[in-house]
């Protein structure tokens, strides 16, 4: 399989270089590689996964050839998982489709294999949902994308655009994408088929959000909903409309709280993540008129419902 010989060569070409507590043998490697068919994005950067041990509790996805790459050229794109999964690939579609479109993708997590049991959300004896992942691991992420930049000897030295960064998250992830908004290096928060519970009593263990988080927000927002069927949606809605002076947009899919993350390249949740993505942290002016003016791109599209804010 493409995908699978292509992530076991860049886990290991990349292993000794970026490890910073030490070696590990190629079959241990190995052993955290799904045996998975994976497309690769459709953007101009054909993307792969990876993990590594100085980010043990995340995987990196990033384009396959770093060496057409430019200084300072990939945005940073950090995401929470839905359920705050530690399945680092539950939603690969998504994020492969973003990072080929030149960007680093960081998602808190492993990549299950045969060595690698990966714990589903769970009802816990408090009665709560389990969140196996927390909210910290995003700044984590961060961090660690900051040190490889500036790290000699890094495959990523000098390639990030650490004044570029997007946090961003499915659901429980969405939430802990809006815990990690706050973080000055943040350029732009993206919130997808989730919103701070309207009661602000969140069912998830260690979730604590209330609606004086938006007030910390800064830079442009985007939420990503699921239309009706999306239990999320009202909490969305209330969070969009309660943002007052931050550029922001609210795109309203009608398929439901699963969202598109498993459609091939991400489906249309993943297209317009990415034309924001391009116009807020690239200055891409054919991804930004997706957003801007009154005839905008998306205005019209019959596939969702676009509203905007302070945008034009």
């Amino acid at each position: 399989m493409k995908m699978l010989t292509t992530v076991r060569a860049m886990t290991l070409a990349f292993y000794p270089i970026l490890s910073i507590s030490g070696a590990a043998s190629a079959s241990a490697q190995e052993n955290q590689v799904p045996e998975i068919d994976e497309v690769d994005g459709s953007g101009a950067y054909p993307a792969t996964f990876i993990g590594v041990p100085s980010l043990p509790n995340h995987v990196v996805y990033l384009p396959r050839d770093l060496s057409v790459v430019q200084p300072n050229e990939l945005p940073v794109y950090v995401y929470g998982n839905g359920g705050c999964s530690a399945d680092g690939l539950s939603s690969r579609n998504h994020l492969l489709e973003i990072a080929s479109h030149g960007y680093i993708v960081i998602a808190p997590g492993v990549i299950p294999g045969p060595n690698k049991d990966v714990p589903t959300p769970r009802e816990l004896e408090s009665g709560l949902l389990s969140a196996d992942t927390p909210s910290s691991a995003l700044g984590e992420a961060i961090d660690w994308v900051f040190q490889q930049n500036s790290m000699d000897g890094s495959p990523l030295h000098g390639l990030v655009a650490t004044d570029e960064i997007a946090v961003s998250g499915w659901s429980c992830g969405g939430l802990q994408a809006l815990i990690n908004a706050k973080d000055p290096r943040v350029s732009t928060t993206i919130v997808m088929f989730s919103g701070i519970f309207n009661n602000e009593v969140s069912p998830i263990a260690g979730m604590e959000a209330s609606k004086s988080m938006l007030d910390e927000l800064h830079g442009p927002v985007l939420y990503v909903l699921g239309g009706p069927e999306d239990g999320a949606q009202p909490n969305g809605l209330d969070d969009f409309h309660r943002i007052d002076d931050l550029p922001a947009a609210l795109v309203d899919i009608p398929v439901g709280h699963g969202g598109t993350f498993h459609e091939t390249d991400g489906g249309v949740g993943a297209e317009v993540v990415v034309k924001w993505l391009d116009w807020v942290l690239k200055d891409d002016a054919d991804a930004g008129a997706h957003y801007l003016g009154d005839d905008c791109g998306y205005c019209e599209d019959e596939r969702f419902t676009l509203l905007r804010k302070n945008i034009d």
